[in-house]
């Protein structure tokens, strides 16, 4: 039996306590009714409260007594209209979509769908009780001891991204004790921030930490959802990466995580998904947003409301047109900022939320919101630039204060270092900022995320070991993940004895990282590349929660890891190296006074036919560490090394003419080939020839 909760106010959306109870709000324009019900700690059912009150759409009310740490859950009445997108089942025990906290997780069975399983479509409303299947919303304790906590506030310019999973990361790690690991606090554990800080990224970004789902047909084949772009909280850290429990501790653990990285100088991105929930399409279950008003929440067809518009092939689309909708995910981007303490986020396939009307529009209400909030315009933005929608492939097309995964960097890289690109043109381009893309905007050098691998793909190892994807245990007959990776190896591939195979693989793993960390950009290291991680082949390990995934600390590359190190200490010691703008070519009379210049290996300058010729696969690159045109803190004028990058892709050795009128001596400050050779240990002079290696990248620095 119900009873009406006190008034209580509409806003601030969620649950909110203040020390003697609990407010709760939930917004629902189509609802005729909302219940609040409290549960135990034990799951079992205590009572149920109506609020009573509406107010601007919001329904809301006051309970005495009721604390941090009180599980709840809310049941929305009205009618259930698939054909005209309503989807309001009462029967159906919901998660309140403004939820600081969630524990436990979906117990599969009809109960959880909102439609009969078992007629022949979604039409009929199901009256099975979804209470006892359902996780619980919790209501939370936000305070927390910060202190002063120190925001790194590291500029764009000096940003080195490390991708990474709160529980892969640390599963396997010996250091950390084995009740931490695979948790927010193993991933704050010294050992953790070690290695971190010993590697020199500075900021980590997080797949995805809001509260999500395990998808029905992985549970059934004994899998779980790992990679997490499946969410039901977008308030809520993900309970079980908690060590500290799952009724509210696991908002203080990520927070004491947060804190312990920024003391370490590392920020905290946060990879959100926003673009679609966990809810599915037409046929998913009714867990949260669905039943407390589908038509507000997501995109539904217009010519069939019973289904939804999705450009983003799980089956819905957020309806970021929708006025609360959009409030939900800029009232979660500031609680992650300001509560939370997070420095920046990755969105999830971005272009979903330019999606005002039809077509992807960068001048979307989303945008012009965020670019005019005192918070969030503060804070590191950075985009997936594309959706699986008409048209949603749009690097280079986000606006001002925007970073960008630059899918063409990634794909020129590669094709490059497999001897399968047409020239060096574009490689140029991406090398120095992919000026092409966003220049013209008005952006920076950092709006390219440059990227080799990420989590969506082959890991480095991988990569230059495998031909093809080898994915069998994902229990799909290998069809998922994209096949795209063209013959590395003759046909050898994974594990081998060949041990010119297996040089030429480690080559090109060096290769690779030092491409990504010389080029102009901000660079993403994928965790765990810098210590030769591999997933046998598998190159979409998305409900992979084992080894395939976690990374394997006992199995160190220990080479890799030094020469990692040396690379990205060398691009935080050269200012040349992370422009704050472009390039511009001639700044004046003489060759001298060129900011960049590109050369062929018989010491010549590039001429116009040579860029697009597709038998020249290599490419030398001269930076003027004189004529950068940043400026210092204080205003004062920035001079560097001058630096010359060779990149030599081609199957045969060759000899390389060093080129005139830059310099009497260089010194050799790295070769790929050469990976422990002492800086210093070669120095040529004047228009000396230089040995390089098939498959290599050397730099050199210009004597004084």
């Amino acid at each position: 039996m119900s009873r009406a909760a006190w008034p209580g106010r509409n806003v601030p959306l969620g649950a909110t306590w203040d020390g003697e109870g609990t407010n709760f709000a939930v917004f629902s324009e189509g609802a005729e009714g909302v219940d609040l019900v409290l549960f135990g700690r034990d799951g079992s059912e205590e009572a149920v409260y109506e609020l009573v009150e509406r107010t601007e759409l919001h329904w809301h009310g006051y309970v005495y007594g009721i604390g941090p740490g009180r599980h709840y859950g809310i049941r929305v009445h009205g009618p259930y209209d698939p054909q005209r997108g309503r989807r309001f089942n009462h029967h159906k025990l919901l998660l309140d979509p403004y939820s600081k906290a969630i524990s436990g997780h979906v117990q599969w069975g009809p109960e959880v769908f909102g439609y009969r399983m078992g007629e022949k479509d979604d039409v009929e409303p199901s009256e099975l009780d979804s209470g006892p299947c359902m996780p619980l919303s919790v209501v939370i304790d936000s305070s927390f001891p910060w202190g002063d906590d120190p925001r790194p506030n590291t500029s764009w310019a000096d940003t080195i991204i490390y991708e990474t999973h709160v529980r892969g990361f640390t599963r396997r790690h010996p250091e950390i004790p084995e009740h931490l690991r695979g948790t927010y606090a193993g991933l704050a554990h010294p050992a953790a921030i070690e290695h971190l800080t010993k590697l020199g990224v500075t900021a980590v970004e997080l797949m995805p930490v809001h509260h999500f789902i395990d998808p029905p047909h992985l549970v059934e084949n004994g899998l779980r959802n790992y990679w997490g772009y499946d969410s039901i909280g977008y308030f809520a850290p993900e309970s079980r990466y908690s060590s500290a429990g799952s009724h509210g501790g696991q908002v203080r653990e990520f927070k004491a995580m947060v804190r312990a990285l920024h003391r370490a100088g590392l920020e905290v991105i946060l990879d959100v998904v926003y673009n679609h929930t966990g809810e599915g399409n037409h046929l998913g279950p009714t867990l949260s947003f669905r039943g407390i008003d589908n038509a507000a929440y997501y995109k539904l067809s217009d010519e069939d409301p019973r289904h939804y518009w999705d450009v983003t092939g799980t089956g819905n689309t957020l309806n970021v047109r929708q006025p609360q909708t959009l409030q939900l995910i800029m009232d979660s981007l500031r609680y992650w900022v300001n509560e939370m303490h997070v420095d920046g986020f990755r969105f999830d396939l971005a272009a979903a939320l330019a999606r005002q009307f039809y077509d992807v529009d960068r001048l979307s209400a989303f945008f012009d919101i965020i670019h005019q909030d005192p918070v969030l315009s503060q804070v590191k933005l950075i985009a997936e630039p594309w959706d699986v929608g008409p048209g949603g492939y749009q690097v280079g097309n986000f606006p001002v204060r925007w970073a960008e995964w630059n899918g063409r960097y990634r794909d020129t890289v590669r094709d490059y270092w497999r001897a399968q690109s047409h020239g060096v043109s574009d490689l140029a381009y991406r090398l120095t900022g992919s000026s092409d893309l966003y220049q013209e905007d008005g952006r920076r050098p950092w709006a390219s995320i440059n990227f080799v691998t990420a989590h969506d793909g082959f890991t480095l190892r991988d990569l230059v070991s495998y031909t093809q994807k080898h994915n069998e245990a994902n229990r799909e007959g290998n069809r998922d993940g994209t096949d795209d990776n063209r013959s590395w190896n003759h046909g050898v591939e994974g594990p081998t004895d060949d041990a010119s195979i297996g040089e030429l693989r480690a080559r090109q793993q060096r290769n690779f990282l030092s491409t990504l960390l010389l080029s102009q950009g901000c660079p993403m290291l994928l965790s765990g590349d810098e210590i030769g991680r591999t997933q046998r082949g598998n190159n979409n390990a998305y409900c992979q929660d084992n080894d395939t995934s976690w990374l394997d600390w006992r199995n160190t590359d220990h080479s890799l890891l030094r020469f990692t190190r040396r690379l990205i200490g060398l691009r935080r010691s050269h200012a040349v190296l992370r422009r704050q703008r472009f390039f511009q070519g001639q700044l004046g009379r003489g060759h001298r006074r060129k900011d960049i210049a590109w050369f062929r290996t018989d010491g010549t300058e590039m001429k116009d036919p040579q860029w697009n010729n597709a038998q020249n696969q290599s490419l030398g690159m001269l930076l003027n560490g004189e004529l950068i045109p940043d400026r210092g803190p204080r205003g004062e004028r920035i001079v560097d090394d001058t630096l010359l990058i060779l990149l030599h892709a081609h199957h045969d050795d060759t000899d390389w003419v060093l080129p005139q009128g830059w310099g009497e001596s260089w010194e050799v400050i790295l070769d790929t080939a050469r990976p422990d050779e002492i800086p210093g240990a070669r120095w040529l002079k004047g228009a000396a020839q230089l040995k390089v290696t098939a498959r290599s990248l050397l730099i050199l620095r210009r004597g004084t």
